[in-house]
């Protein structure tokens, strides 16, 4: 392996890491942050395999003037600091605070924000895989060249599989069961 490829996961963050609040609706707040159960552990199997972790998320509440990015930096410490209690750490958070109508670069499902990730740190994907709970961030690994992996923890649901547009490459019930399988299944 070359010394600046990585294995890369990049995790969507409500609906993944965090309890998702709903459609049109966002966490404002580190109070109203609840992780998943069994979501930190994925994300420590993860970590203890080598893989560089990225969170990469849409948070467009901010623009909206829901909650401040002030606030969204307090959500970030939160996540920052738990997972610190773990002893697993992340390589970066990037996130999205444009409204869908900006037709920015970094709004999710284009690429914007899985490209600054990597060039920031300076690393080359070896191989990338994208945890996500909607097809926004299921496209975006598609156009990224990342493995798609489709987690029922958050909005999407198999109940809407016939209308889907495509098929991701996993499915899984949420991060941990997720996590289990390419921590074992990917080297």
């Amino acid at each position: 392996m070359n010394k600046n490829e990585y294995k890369i996961i990049f995790l969507d963050r409500d609906g993944v890491i965090n309890q998702s609040p709903g459609d049109e609706r966002y966490v404002n707040s580190y109070k109203e942050f609840k992780f998943i159960e069994g979501s930190i552990e994925g994300i420590k199997k993860l970590y203890l395999k080598g893989y560089k972790i990225f969170i990469i998320s849409n948070q467009s509440g901010v623009s909206k003037g829901l909650y401040t990015k002030k606030d969204l930096e307090a959500i970030n410490d939160l996540i920052v600091k738990q997972l610190r209690k773990y002893k697993v750490s992340l390589s970066g958070i990037y996130y999205c605070t444009h409204n869908p109508q900006d037709n920015c670069n970094c709004r999710k499902p284009k690429t914007g924000l899985l490209e600054k990730a990597v060039s920031e740190l300076g690393v080359k994907p070896k191989w990338s895989i994208f945890i996500g709970d909607t097809f926004k961030d299921m496209k975006a690994a598609v156009k990224f060249g990342a493995k798609a992996v489709l987690v029922l923890s958050g909005k999407e649901k198999i109940a809407n599989r016939n209308s889907w547009e495509f098929e991701p490459e996993y499915i899984f019930k949420d991060l941990l069961a997720a996590a289990t399988y390419i921590s074992a299944n990917y080297e």
